[in-house]
């Protein structure tokens, strides 16, 4: 069997998967749906989606951690994908959406399955629709992107009874992944993490300082706001400032969120495909990592200040984007270690162009989400996307309670629309201060929330986290005094520390604790036993 280590761009999921509670893991997953030509046959979709399987290795590759060693991918020999069939028709089975929801709803093992499930919906016995259900690991936008358009050429000739004549196959994952790991690949790694390091050193502890509260109930927020003005403001903006559409959302939502914050510099993940900084860019598998991205709102800065320097960072991270993400979270842990207190990147911003996708909205709707619990689970303050579509642009946003309550969410979006379109008109040139009036969010009533003191370690648990940190990475001592990458530990090994605790009985930490720098002394306080009872 074909192994080999994780791809740098899988690890990011990879961390995010383990960090998830079960229940909510399926808020990575991927759901696409395939209209069924008329005289297409289960067995011509069967034949497709088993074609496919043969021709991309990362679809029939699991995921282990099972050794004390970094966690690997295992590519299977070619097999059939079970394809679960659904009707439409009342016979007293599960209904298709009530099929398609268990699918998706559920977390992939992804030691044991294949990143891949197929449910095909059918009416009189003849198919209609084809869901699939994509685990992230196997998956980016490129990716998905590429796999649609090879889907639909399969089944185009099928119907047809035409030969599809698809774009050969050079590399795979795992070439990919032994190309990381050669002399020319580390040598740029590591010129890439000094220019993250210095990065990291000037970063902001905590955005949301004046902000941050205790929170309350519903634990997070989501809305959306749909603006067909905002597609051509943007784009009429981009053109003016010779930048990508992207960089003025960057630069908007930075000023935003500074009037929001009040800080004079605005950092976040921004979700960024990495596919130009190797030479294996056609490879079918997850290529993405966040990159930190600092944007300087000091000193009452005009939009068109903001925007150069947002775009000459960009640049700077593009540049340097060739770095594993487990790597760049031992360098905010080192941090956090140094400060004393934990060191906090947990805004994130996505950018997706979806061009074939048309809102059909005529004016601006703002509109509540169902709470977001699934992402709450993961930890980030605030997870802001841009989807330019056809006919308008959609922003939305996630946001935890202890960071913007409801009016500070919707303030944040219509604010949004409204200083974009104010930007789009002649000689308009806002500054910080000017969009701070224009939103009129809430005086900010600062409720630093204070750490709380756990009682004293217990011995038991102190010695079963050294031990299961020592065994994980191979260390033969373990300070319980020192964080869990300043002792040696590796940020990728982490789900294998918490995979040693719970076979001893041991849970109450997580991925984002372990990676902290918090002291591991103060993390064992948090481990809580599992109670076994002698019948």
């Amino acid at each position: 069997m074909k192994s080999a280590d994780l791809c740098w761009g899988q690890r990011y999921i990879w961390l995010r998967h383990h960090h998830l509670p079960a229940h909510a893991r399926h808020e990575a997953h991927i759901v696409l749906r395939f209209d069924m030509p008329a005289g297409v046959t289960l067995a011509m979709v069967r034949a497709t989606l088993n074609y496919l399987v043969r021709r991309h290795e990362a679809l029939r590759t699991t995921y282990h951690f099972d050794a004390d060693r970094d966690p690997e991918q295992r590519v299977h020999p070619p097999a059939a994908v079970p394809v679960v069939q659904v009707t439409v028709e009342r016979d007293g089975t599960a209904t298709p959406a009530e099929v398609v929801e268990e699918l998706s709803s559920t977390e992939f093992d992804l030691a044991v399955q294949w990143p891949i499930r197929a449910c095909l919906i059918t009416a009189g016995g003849a198919p209609k629709q084809l869901v699939l259900v994509l685990n992230h690991m196997a998956f980016d936008a490129w990716t998905v992107d590429r796999f649609e358009r090879e889907f639909e050429a399969l089944g185009a000739g099928l119907a047809a009874r035409k030969p599809a004549v698809l774009e050969p196959i050079r590399h795979q994952p795992t070439d990919l992944a032994r190309w990381e790991s050669s002399a020319e690949a580390l040598a740029a790694k590591e010129k890439a993490l000094a220019y993250w390091r210095g990065e990291i050193t000037e970063l902001a502890t905590d955005l949301f300082a004046t902000r941050r509260g205790p929170g309350a109930e519903p634990a997070a927020r989501g809305a959306t706001l749909t603006s067909p003005s905002m597609l051509a403001a943007c784009r009429r903006i981009a053109d003016r400032h010779t930048v990508w559409p992207s960089l003025v959302h960057v630069a908007v939502y930075s000023m935003v969120m500074a009037a929001y914050t009040g800080s004079a510099e605005v950092a976040h993940l921004s979700f960024s495909g990495n596919r130009e900084a190797n030479p294996y860019a056609d490879v079918m598998t997850c290529m993405f990592s966040p990159l930190l991205l600092r944007v300087d709102c000091g000193d009452n800065p005009p939009f068109s200040e903001v925007l150069r320097g947002a775009a000459t960072r960009f640049r700077s991270a593009q540049d340097n984007a060739g770095v594993p993400y487990d790597e760049l979270v031992e360098l905010l842990s080192r941090e956090s270690s140094r400060r004393g207190e934990a060191v906090r990147t947990g805004s994130e911003l996505n950018f997706l162009n979806h061009g074939a996708h048309v809102s059909k909205a005529r004016r601006t709707k703002f509109t509540w989400s169902p709470t977001p619990a699934a992402w709450a689970e993961y930890g980030a303050d605030t997870f802001f996307r841009i989807y330019e579509l056809q006919d308008a642009v959609v922003i939305a946003l996630n946001a935890l309670s202890t960071v913007m309550d409801a009016d500070a969410v919707e303030k944040f979006l219509r604010g949004y629309e409204s200083v974009l379109l104010a930007l789009d008109e002649q000689g308009s040139d806002l500054r910080l201060d000017e969009i701070a009036a224009m939103i009129g969010f809430a005086p900010a009533a600062p409720t630093r929330m204070s750490e709380v003191e756990t009682a004293a370690t217990a011995a038991e648990a102190a010695l079963a986290l050294a031990a299961a940190v020592g065994q994980a990475n191979g260390l033969g001592e373990v300070r319980l005094s020192d964080s869990y990458t300043v002792a040696g530990g590796r940020v990728l090994r982490i789900p294998r520390v918490l995979a040693l605790l719970a076979e001893q009985g041991w849970t109450g930490i997580t991925v984002h604790q372990l990676a902290s720098g918090v002291a591991l002394s103060k993390l064992a306080a948090r481990l809580t036993a599992a109670v076994t009872t002698t019948i």
